[in-house]
């Protein structure tokens, strides 16, 4: 029987727990739920969240507090004034600040389909390694490219998503941003506007409430009204999807109904003959697997049964530290998996950008067992090589 202590702890000290091989479970909205993954996330500009009769949250800007018009992130909030922030004794109104300092910032990712946790009493949104940085990216990619893109996304706001796509394609902060010089900011716009002749749509709809026949309807009408036919379908995630053939509410275990979101995806690519990209969730001990598996896929195996493409992106403290992510190859229906099995790209969580390092960064990731690098072997090689030329030389 695993003994539990409740006790206040600040959120730093979780990463000692973790490495001391507790278990870690932290309060939120939907009871206790277990710490999957700790990440020192390094030095940011500093954020504050005041509420009357509650600690201060010092945060940066990108971390997502859950308020009564939904979830917004911290450079969201500063400015608006007075704001109703759920709390562990319901709404209360809090007010964030600015205060131009920097300072170290740490999260955790939480084992709950919510993603949520109480920070001081707040309902906060637990950090992730990029796979909406990633769809992001793959997105502004496809527009200079001249794809059309149609973004569809079911927990982030249509705003912040529209934000991390400028902010790539103008290749500058999500702080820069919202700061630009009007002039300075029509020059880059004109810049990408002549080299990009994709179309972006974003469409925001309430977590768990749509699935696929909703998006049928969405392209159908997007077709008739707006002239716009996708290119390329982006749907920010998967598993907060509805099934549209089972109905909400109905008995059935998460294996099969994230199975039948995922069908119901993957047919509607067939059926419009568009490709369409998603994203999951890694299990628990997923988190902190720097080599992950199919079988490290959340909720339903399912999932990466059905998919014809699948990659899982890769976090660690150290590739934080060196501003990296990893991707690893797990499923690929169109080529040798193994070919480029695992490679490294860089990543700027500021700009919402990700690009080539050099390849001594590659060098460390491949997936060769290590003496093949060597000379061992090598004369033995040789001598048969050369038995076999003789021998088809007699022939």
């Amino acid at each position: 029987m695993t003994n539990w202590i409740e006790k206040d702890v600040p959120i730093a000290e979780i990463e000692t727990l973790l490495e001391n091989g507790y278990e870690v479970e932290v309060d939120s909205p939907d009871g206790w739920v277990g710490v999957n993954y700790f990440i020192n996330k390094g030095i940011w500009e500093e954020y504050v969240l005041n509420i009357n009769g509650l600690d201060a949250i010092s945060c940066n800007e990108n971390h997502l507090f859950e308020t009564s018009i939904g979830w917004m992130s911290a450079i969201e909030l500063c400015g608006k004034g007075e704001i109703n922030f759920l709390t562990k004794d319901g709404f209360r109104t809090g007010v964030v600040t600015r205060t131009y300092e920097k300072v170290p910032i740490v999260d955790i990712n939480v084992n709950h389909e919510n993603h949520r946790y109480y920070t001081a009493g707040v309902s906060s949104h637990n950090t992730g390694v990029g796979k909406s940085l990633f769809m992001c990216h793959c997105a502004a990619a496809n527009l200079t490219r001249g794809l059309n893109v149609l973004y569809i996304t079911l927990e982030m706001s249509e705003e912040k998503i529209a934000e991390r796509i400028d902010a790539n394609l103008l290749n500058v902060t999500t702080d820069e941003l919202s700061m630009l010089p009007k002039d300075v900011y029509d020059k880059k716009i004109q810049r990408i506007n002549n080299k990009t002749t994709g179309k972006l749509i974003i469409k925001e709809y309430p977590t768990a409430s749509v699935g696929s026949s909703h998006f049928r309807h969405l392209i159908n009408e997007l077709r008739i009204k707006r002239n716009f036919t996708p290119d390329v379908i982006y749907i920010d995630y998967l598993n907060i999807c509805a099934s549209s053939r089972i109905r909400a509410g109905s008995n059935v275990n998460s294996y099969t109904y994230i199975k039948a979101i995922a069908e119901e995806l993957r047919g509607l690519a067939v059926e419009y003959g568009v490709p369409i990209v998603s994203a999951t969730q890694t299990t628990r001990s997923g988190y902190g697997n720097s080599d992950v598996e199919l079988t490290d896929t959340s909720e339903s195996f399912g999932l990466p049964a059905t998919a014809d493409l699948m990659f899982a992106l890769i976090s660690t403290e150290e590739m934080e530290e060196l501003g990296q992510i990893m991707v690893k190859q797990l499923k690929n229906r169109y080529n040798d998996p193994t070919l480029h099995k695992r490679f490294v790209v860089g990543i700027d969580r500021a700009k919402m950008r990700l690009y080539d390092v050099e390849q001594s960064a590659q060098d460390l990731n491949q997936d060769i067992p290590v003496f093949d690098n060597s000379g061992f072997g090598e004369e033995d090689e040789v001598r048969k090589m050369r038995k076999r030329k003789l021998k088809e030389l007699i022939v």
